[in-house]
């Protein structure tokens, strides 16, 4: 899951001429999913993206030190499916991001839960899959970006192995998969290591 994270005194979303979304001081975030994200990708995004101190300190001025958790400010999350591309030639490829329902489940569950863990008023999102317009006034300019980290081997494994528990225990007693247990696993359970493009 990768997230380019823009330092804003205000923004705003629009479909066509209708407002979906605004902000004042906070951040506006574009949010990628791949198609190898999972919730673990989830709980890292939203855990940084709440605590990142992009923001001075109002009572000392010292830079870099408050989150918006820390002064109460705002978040406009949008989809953007485009940060995983590849270039072929001068062309776009985005076979890399994750479609349709499975991305906007993850999405939203990344919404639903930075919202738990701040203020649901205080995290805004545009309109998943529209064609959307969004403005920002960029504050400094400050622009991140930042990606979930590819878990190791040893993480891949274990998650595969819970999955296949998990998956054993959904079963009625006495019945067996062909596949020796593994029924139910997702293909997105883990994120493969990929060459930098």
């Amino acid at each position: 899951m990768k997230a380019i994270i823009q330092r804003v005194t205000c923004a705003k979303v629009t479909v066509g001429d209708e407002l979906v979304s605004s902000i004042g001081r906070g951040l506006c975030v574009l949010v990628g999913i791949s198609s190898d994200d999972n919730a673990s990708d989830v709980e890292w995004m939203a855990r940084k993206l709440l605590n990142l101190r992009l923001f001075e300190n109002p009572s000392t001025g010292k830079r870099w030190s408050e989150s918006v958790v820390d002064l109460q400010l705002e978040m406009l999350c949008v989809s953007q499916f485009t940060l995983y591309h590849r270039l072929k030639g001068n062309r776009p490829d985005f076979s890399r991001a994750m479609q349709g329902p499975e991305a906007q489940q993850l999405y939203e569950s990344l919404l639903q839960r930075m919202r738990n863990e701040y203020a649901m008023e205080r995290i805004l999102d545009g309109r998943f899959g529209a064609m959307m317009q969004v403005h920002v006034v960029n504050d400094g300019p400050v622009t991140l970006e930042i990606e979930s980290p590819v878990p190791s081997e040893y993480e891949r494994q274990k998650l595969q192995r819970a999955c296949e528990r998990n998956a054993k225990s959904d079963k009625p007693v006495g019945t067996k998969g062909t596949d020796g247990g593994a029924e139910g696993t997702s293909g997105n359970v883990s994120k493969e290591s990929e060459s930098s493009s």
